[in-house]
């Protein structure tokens, strides 16, 4: 039997990713205060973010290159007017969004998965791009048409994060 040599490295454990927009406390109280509207197993408040890109399980060694392309990023001014809610049945998600989504907004996204491809690194897109905000999962069914006054987000952040075991999210770069 030979034993590992000590200068032989461990391979660190793959780490679940993604990228968002990510509100600060009084955008985050006003989404939640959303959440009145829906059923389901609401999102814990700390959790309420608009997603950008998913990753997914992502080789530790590939948070450097996920970092620059954060960095290199240009956030443009983006005043996102909430104002509907929505539904996506096959997963049963209950969300809030736009109707009316900022062309910028779709320029981030569309940049930001360039730069992932020109790296080599797949973001999961279930289809074209559709910011939300998810308010609940599990939800039996959608939430109320009925029209609410519009919770205004002025933008000021995009991060990377990682969803640890057990469900919290922590931010890795801004």
């Amino acid at each position: 039997m030979i034993a590992n040599h000590p200068a032989e490295t461990t391979v660190a454990a793959p780490r679940k990713l993604f990228y968002a927009l990510w509100p600060n406390d009084a955008e985050r109280a006003a989404l939640a205060a959303l959440q009145a509207g829906v059923q389901g197993r609401l999102t814990p408040r700390a959790k309420l973010h608009i997603t950008l890109a998913f990753l997914g399980q992502q080789p530790a060694d590939t948070v450097p290159t996920l970092l620059a392309i954060l960095e290199e990023l240009t956030l443009p001014p983006l005043r996102l007017e909430i104002d509907c809610y929505g539904y996506f049945a096959r997963p049963r998600i209950a969300w809030a969004g736009m109707t009316q989504v900022p062309p910028p907004l779709m320029d981030l996204q569309a940049d930001l998965v360039r730069r992932l491809e020109a790296a080599g690194i797949s973001a999961a897109t279930h289809g074209s791009f559709k910011p939300h905000v998810t308010l609940a999962r599990e939800s039996r069914e959608a939430p109320p048409a009925a029209p609410f006054a519009p919770m205004v987000w002025q933008v000021d952040r995009a991060v990377l994060v990682e969803s640890l075991p057990g469900g919290q999210y922590v931010v890795i770069g801004r």
